[in-house]
């Protein structure tokens, strides 16, 4: 069946939300780091995720703003020793500056001392080429690497701190996608997904029923051919 994913948006950085939408001059930020108000975000998200205790593992893009996130947001994971994996393949879909990520060398001294394992990261990672292209198919072949890799890790529960618009690729559900510019989660929302039986190929996850409850969402889940669709639609358009 595979471990529990708690799926987490990262907080807010210098682009994001309020102050990247008025200008795509923002866009042209290398790697951006969180805002104070983001920070607050994180304090905010600690408080109120609930399952704590029950995480095994913290894995997270490798790009500035969501090893952040999961530093401040997870710290009582990491606290009593859960391991935390930068783990490429989840970085943000787009090749602009700000979805950029730093390299391996900048980031080991940036989180110098932090309890963040980088050992995942190849000197290309953030070459956004080749495995790590934007386009579409690229970026479905890693999160489908992604879903793999984490429903073969040990423990009952994985929190992933990832991007707006990665997460619609994560789980191939693009509802609400024009709800925020590219995504359809807000900064810190966190959703929760198991793996659907007998799809080892591609490892789908689908969204369980008490996250859809806790955040009001009471529509009957949409089928695979239905997301199929609603892919399409969105990528094509």
């Amino acid at each position: 069946m595979g471990p529990l994913i708690h799926l987490v948006r990262h907080a807010q950085l210098i682009r994001s939300k309020a102050v990247h939408n008025l200008t795509v001059l923002n866009h042209g930020m290398h790697d951006p780091a969180l805002t104070p108000h983001g920070e607050n975000q994180c304090h905010e998200l600690q408080s109120k995720f609930p399952y704590h205790e029950s995480i095994d593992l913290l894995v997270c893009s490798p790009l500035q703003r969501t090893v952040q996130t999961t530093l401040l947001a997870f710290e009582p994971e990491l606290s009593r020793g859960v391991q935390c994996i930068a783990l490429p393949e989840v970085q943000e879909t787009s090749d602009l500056p700000c979805d950029t990520g730093s390299n391996v060398a900048t980031l080991r001294e940036k989180f110098k001392n932090k309890p963040v394992d980088l050992s995942l990261l190849s000197e290309d990672w953030d070459s956004k080429t080749g495995r790590w292209a934007p386009q579409q198919e690229a970026i479905e072949r890693r999160c489908r690497d992604a879903r793999k890799w984490l429903k073969t890790r040990d423990g009952k529960a994985i929190v992933v701190v990832t991007h707006g618009g990665l997460l619609h690729y994560l789980t191939e559900d693009w509802t609400g996608c024009e709800v925020v510019p590219g995504t359809g989660w807000e900064n810190t929302e966190f959703r929760s997904y198991r793996f659907v039986d007998g799809d080892d190929q591609n490892a789908s996850i689908e969204e369980t029923a008490e996250s859809r409850q806790r955040r009001g969402n009471e529509d009957k889940p949409l089928t695979k051919e239905e997301k199929t669709q609603m892919r399409e639609t969105v990528t094509t358009t």
